[in-house]
């Protein structure tokens, strides 16, 4: 079957019903989606599937589509560049750290359907679960985020 993921077509020779998790990392190599819960609860697993934040350990690779884009926290920018990553570097976001692709993944998709979320929006969007707590920052980084995108510093 064909997989595109961050942009490159891939012939993956998988099961139908494998997890699009196990694909990532096992059989592409993209080790920076995790493992969390294995029930898409803890969103750790986070990628875009056609610009949309899912749950990667609840995706049969079988009902994507070849057409279908799936991008990582690999594929989001090259260089850390995109706003989310810049801001969650900058707010010092991560404290163990193991939740924060997932949560990234999470903070873009928001942003790339809402500009300017208000604090309402940030928490009805980020339903990834972080042990260490760090629901504030997590916050503070997206609006730092928003901010990046509105002042036009790099490109989302």
């Amino acid at each position: 079957m064909k997989l595109n993921v961050n942009g490159k077509v891939r012939d993956i020779d998988v099961e139908p019903a494998t997890p699009l998790l196990w694909v990532l990392r096992e059989q592409v190599g993209l080790t920076g989606t995790k493992y969390g819960c294995g029930v898409a609860q803890c969103g750790s697993c986070s990628v875009h599937v056609n610009g949309e934040v899912r749950r990667s350990c609840s995706i049969q690779v079988g009902s994507l589509k070849a057409s279908d884009r799936v991008v990582t926290i690999e594929g989001l920018a090259k260089d850390a560049s995109h706003p989310v990553q810049r801001a969650w570097s900058e707010i010092d976001v991560p404290q163990c750290g193991y939740c924060q692709s997932g949560q990234i993944m999470a903070a873009a998709a928001l942003l790339a359907a809402k500009r300017d979320p208000s604090d309402a929006d940030i928490d009805a969007a980020m339903t990834n679960i972080c042990r260490c707590g760090t629901y504030q920052r997590i916050r503070a980084a997206v609006h730092r985020a928003a901010q990046i995108q509105r002042d036009g510093k790099t490109k989302a």
